[in-house]
């Protein structure tokens, strides 16, 4: 039993978004209760008398107690391309970006590259308060074994994930019946254990690497309806080349194929229409927003303000692009006032991304996370954050988005664990596995 006291709680549950003075105790996987500290102090007694299980005791003095970060949208498998100088030649579009960098990357990854890519993503999440991460994976070198690869450090390091494998025709009929057969394989293993801490969805790439033949085959196998996490219109060449070869959108394209509905997470969606943009709401589609990504491929931004203003339910990812996502946060408010050239507009909604990654993350799981809250899940972070400014229950979302980074947390605790205390990796000896990091990246760079 863990007893968090003395912390500024932000809750993120409406009804009492803010304790001053907050505790708040974890039993096993779970909150089993969050007060003031003066009311929690009362029961720390009765507790300790009432069980022999012994309660480890957090003064948070003043920081911020907060739900584990959320990211919806992750590439783990991007991790090596820190420093390795690649593209060799400036990408001039999307397409360009994806050929010269991403593709020529993941062609060439082994499952020891992707094992380690995997355990250092994770130790940055936990570094940054991320405490679940939602992954779509590639490494067409290497596709066999791949997921279980990544759900090993995902258990090493003890965090809670959700994982698929990048279904796509661009490297031949034997890969893609590979990518299929792992990702089913996986999914079928890992769902039917009814574990939050590991989940899978059929990962698709894109429309244009993917032809009919393929969606029908993956839509007739999928008879357990397992939900899909799919990259739409992402770059304009996407939907343009749906329009020439198909004679629709991507959005229509996918959906006259049985992808679209409320277990499908849609990664960026910048190129869509407002019959699009309909579809994706009747369908109750969930659409991830990457902000960072779009900005550094040079693919345009979407309008996340007229989805969330129809009632789409958006959240919030990094792309691999970083692992803290209250840069993505910060970067979304700002690019939609950017776009709509309305800075009235963006601050909110951007917050309101971040409170549906909660939402998206449960829905996934199966089970409540995201918020302190008796019953939750206990994803917990400690940030050690010294506003200059007085800190209210009317004025949080201020400091959230002005003042608080993830490089700030202080401790993570995943699924009642700390993982992190006092800034110190405690889930494993992350010297050792960085070293192992670097080695293997060093290897996969002289295969480049």
């Amino acid at each position: 039993m863990i007893f968090i006291k003395h912390g500024q709680v932000i809750t993120k549950n409406s009804h009492k978004p803010f304790i001053k003075d907050g505790a708040l105790f974890i039993k096993e996987n779970r909150i089993l209760k969050i007060g003031t500290t003066s009311e929690l102090e009362k029961d720390f007694e009765s507790f300790c008398q009432k069980t022999r299980e012994k309660i480890q005791v957090i003064d948070a003095n003043g920081k911020l107690v907060l739900p584990g970060f959320i990211n919806c949208h992750e590439h783990i498998y991007s991790q090596f391309a820190r420093g390795a100088g690649i593209p060799k030649e400036s990408p001039q579009d999307f397409l360009s970006v994806l050929e010269g960098t991403w593709w020529y990357l993941d062609k060439a990854l082994t499952l020891e590259n992707v094992y380690y890519s995997a355990a250092s993503t994770y130790l940055e999440s936990i570094r940054n308060g991320v405490t679940f991460v939602n992954d779509h994976h590639a490494s067409f070198g290497a596709i066999r074994g791949s997921l279980n690869q990544i759900e090993k450090a995902a258990e090493f390091c003890g965090m809670r994930t959700c994982l698929c494998y990048e279904i796509s025709n661009r490297h031949g009929k034997e890969k893609l019946k590979e990518s299929i057969e792992e990702n089913f394989d996986f999914c079928n293993r890992v769902n039917s254990k009814n574990n939050s801490m590991i989940k899978g969805l059929i990962g698709l790439h894109a429309a244009f690497t993917l032809d009919d033949e393929t969606l029908n085959n993956v839509t007739r196998q999928n008879v357990k309806g397992i939900g899909y996490h799919v990259h739409i219109a992402e770059g304009l060449y996407d939907e343009e080349h749906c329009q020439k070869t198909y004679g629709c959108s991507v959005v229509e394209r996918f959906e006259k194929a049985g992808l679209l509905g409320s277990k499908t997470l849609a990664g960026h969606c910048i190129h869509v229409s407002d019959s699009d943009m309909e579809l994706l709401k009747a369908t109750g589609t969930i659409v991830i927003h990457n902000p960072e990504s779009n900005m550094a491929n040079g693919v345009g931004s979407p309008d996340i303000l007229k989805m969330l203003d129809k009632g789409i339910l958006v959240g919030l990812g990094t792309d691999g692009y970083t692992h803290d996502i209250t840069e993505s946060l910060k970067f979304a408010n700002c690019l939609q006032k950017n776009r709509n050239l309305n800075p009235s507009r963006g601050f909110q909604e951007a917050l309101q991304l971040l409170q549906n990654n909660s939402n998206i993350a449960s829905n996934i799981l199966e089970d409540k996370v995201g918020i302190l809250e008796e019953g939750y899940l206990a994803d917990v972070i400690i940030v050690n954050y010294k506003p200059c400014t007085p800190l209210k229950n009317d004025n949080i979302a201020g400091h959230l988005m002005f003042g608080i980074s993830g490089s700030m947390t202080d401790t993570t605790i995943v699924n009642g664990k700390i993982l992190m205390r006092d800034r110190r990796i405690l889930c494993c000896n992350e010297e050792s596995v960085l070293k192992e990091a670097r080695e293997s990246a060093e290897h996969l760079w002289r295969t480049l």
